[in-house]
């Protein structure tokens, strides 16, 4: 008996250190052959340990590897907490909520207690799973066994209320939770900012007792998500000054900011520091430094950073068709598109639309054609109504009015502003009356109150020498509640960001910039 015993710890200790599956099967193997499953507890902490290993070392992405671990429970005689508590997180790792959830019933059925650990594995199951109603329920089964205090259980509740898109019940959870730890300031931080509440993430982020980089960077990224680029850089410099090590999400959403406010010189800072401090660039990092640099008019830099980044997901494949279509290297990005697809890298509504804006800007007619009908057939890509209103736009460009009304009158769903905008500035360029009547009328009619489409409908009126046609047009737009955005230009200038908004004279240095550029076209007048 103490051989046995002596070869079961040996087995035990052997279990503990394995590092691949198939060293797992063969001690599996070793304590079958050595009649080591005979003996009593001795058999159930084999199989519980070897249980443990083998579910560490699943992969997210292979759910068929549950069901050797599954036959290893099976042969446990009086399953544990521990042994269930593995099982639940097995199935909860592999994405498989329900099977998790079926476990935590049994479980419960068979009246065993569940733990501190339990509840936190089966509440990410309801939270894979999305439903609510199993939430509350495990929500109250977790105050009755005496958790409804427990920090690993209440920041679990926070999370997943907050997935969910309950804040309330996530702020609830928080208020009534008598201990916290920074874990629970994020997770109540992050469900303000996934319900676009920052005013509340704001407040829950300067009442932390403690703040880490998880902190600062679902701060920042909040306000990047609401377009607020300003304090979003604010917030990062003050990171940076606090010397917080910002994660990947606040470097992304610091670098989104840049891009969005051509704030070049901001950027490339940002990127020196990643540099400096050796941060690893993963998909991520290397997509938000593609989509700075292609945004501020570095396309080269933005392709070296492209060709030297070795993990390449498809957001960061997007980015760069995207900076491609932005500058106009249509053939170009058409040979990007091709080395993607040859990758195997799926594309989607994103790729495409980049794609078929890059053949407009470059007048690539044919190749938008053969894309945008291999779209559903080829690459099982469903055409929305932006990729119909890229169309219009490029068919419209290229003179193919009646093509592009055609395939607007076949779409299966009723076109939009912009499909029916971008066939109107088709029929501007080539002064097709007839067709511009009836798409401007349908863009009144979607969006009475877009003031662009009553301009291009005069000046097509103007251009056909139409004048009372004209009058009336003007005056319906003088008699409408129309608005129309007035155009912005914006240039960097020695670090610092010069806007220029069309119509206003606000520009502190507006008088030299109106003498040098009245200079400029009397001169152009002289010369020629």
């Amino acid at each position: 008996m103490r051989v046995i015993c002596k070869q079961s710890s040996n087995l035990l200790h052997t279990t503990k250190h394995c590092k691949t599956i198939k060293q797992l099967h063969q001690v599996h193997a070793q304590t079958i052959t050595r009649g080591l499953l005979s003996l009593h507890p001795s058999s159930s902490l084999l199989l519980t340990t070897i249980l443990h290993s083998l579910t560490s070392l699943l992969s997210p992405h292979s759910l068929s590897d549950i069901h050797y671990p599954l036959a290893i429970f099976n042969q446990i005689k009086n399953p544990s907490t521990f042994c269930y508590n593995t099982v639940i997180r097995a199935h909860t790792l592999l994405s498989s909520p329900l099977d998790a959830l079926l476990f935590f019933a049994r479980m419960r059925r068979l009246g065993i207690r569940p733990d501190a650990h339990t509840f936190p594995f089966a509440l990410k199951a309801c939270g894979l799973h999305r439903s609510l109603s199993l939430t509350q329920a495990l929500h109250c089964q977790s105050v009755r066994f005496g958790y409804s205090n427990d920090v690993f259980v209440v920041n679990c509740l926070i999370s997943v209320y907050s997935v969910m898109g309950r804040v309330f019940y996530a702020n609830q959870v928080f208020d009534e939770s008598s201990d916290r730890d920074v874990v629970s300031y994020n997770a109540l931080l992050d469900g303000f900012v996934k319900a676009g509440e920052t005013a509340r993430a704001r407040e829950v982020f300067d009442e932390m007792p403690v703040r880490d980089a998880v902190s600062w960077g679902t701060i920042i990224a909040g306000y990047a998500k609401l377009n607020r680029f300003e304090e979003a850089l604010g917030l990062f410099d003050e990171m940076v000054g606090l010397d917080v090590s910002p994660d990947n999400i606040a470097l992304v959403s610091a670098l989104s900011a840049c891009a969005q406010l051509g704030e070049l010189e901001k950027g490339k800072t940002i990127h020196e520091y990643i540099e400096r401090k050796g941060i690893r660039v993963d998909a991520y990092l290397s997509t938000g430094l593609v989509d700075l640099y292609a945004k501020c008019g570095c396309i080269e830099t933005a392709k070296q950073i492209f060709e030297t980044t070795t993990e390449k997901a498809l957001f960061t494949w997007n980015a760069m068709l995207t900076g491609l279509a932005m500058h106009g290297h249509g053939q170009l990005l058409l040979d990007y598109f091709s080395r993607m697809v040859k990758a195997r890298v799926q594309p989607d509504g994103v790729t495409f639309l980049a794609v078929l804006v890059g053949c407009s800007h470059a007048g690539l007619t044919t190749e938008a054609r053969l894309l945008f009908e291999e779209m559903e057939s080829v690459y099982g890509v469903s055409r929305e109504l932006k990729h119909y209103g890229c169309m219009a736009d490029l068919l419209g460009r290229a003179g193919l009015i009646r093509e592009a009304m055609d395939m607007i009158e076949d779409m299966p769903m009723g076109g939009d502003v912009f499909v029916w905008g971008g066939l109107l500035s088709g029929c501007r360029i080539h002064g097709n009356v007839e067709i511009a009547e009836k798409a401007a009328e349908h863009v009144m009619e979607i969006k009475p109150e877009d003031g662009g489409v009553y301009s291009v409908l005069a000046n097509i009126y103007a251009n056909e020498g139409r004048w009372d046609d004209l009058a009336k047009i003007r005056s319906l737009r003088d008699s409408t509640m129309v608005k129309k955005n007035a155009g912005c230009s914006l240039i960097q200038l020695n670090g610092v960001i010069h806007e220029f908004v069309a119509g206003d004279s606000l520009h502190p240095l507006t008088g030299e910039i109106c003498f040098v550029l009245n200079g400029i076209g009397q001169h152009q007048f002289e010369a020629l």
